[in-house]
């Protein structure tokens, strides 16, 4: 598996997988955005793209702005978000964070394995950007859960 900063001659191959994991555009923070404006790492596995991670450093705090594989359980996700950690540390941040909705429990396992805690919750962000940014966001999420709000999680790094 390589995994590498994208470039410009990945821009297609990016925006599809990207609009696959219905990822084309994201609700954050009171606003659409679109993660190929952002910069972006990729996973390569025999050639194909395999894996996305779009983040956002703001001062010394890094957000993983989305992160999707194509096959879960091959240690995608894992090799992304290690290469975003040094990415981060190198831009001297202080925080890795990530935003993910109520109903997300996979996500919610995955980035507490990875040394996440869990440090805020916004009751009905969700039902905000529903109704204000993005009506296409379902009612209903994984495994039959309303989809109504998001949790913040965060990672300490260590300083360089």
């Amino acid at each position: 598996m390589e995994i590498r900063q994208r470039r410009d001659d990945d821009g297609a191959a990016v925006a599809s997988f990207l609009d696959d994991h219905h990822a084309a555009t994201v609700a954050r923070r009171g606003a659409l955005v679109d993660p190929l404006d952002r910069p972006a790492l990729i996973a390569v596995i025999d050639g194909r793209l395999a894996g996305v991670l779009t983040y956002v450093v703001d001062g010394q705090q890094c957000e993983i702005l989305t992160l999707h594989a194509s096959d879960q359980w091959r240690g995608v996700g894992s090799a992304l978000v290690e290469a975003v950690k040094d990415v981060a540390v190198a831009q001297r941040c202080v925080r890795l964070t990530v935003t993910t909705t109520n109903d997300n429990v996979d996500a919610l396992r995955f980035y507490q394995r990875r040394g996440f805690v869990l440090a805020r919750l916004r009751p009905g962000a969700v039902v905000d950007s529903r109704s204000s940014l993005k009506p296409e966001i379902p009612e209903v999420g994984n495994y039959g859960i309303p989809l109504r709000g998001e949790i913040d999680l965060d990672l300490d790094l260590p300083m360089r």
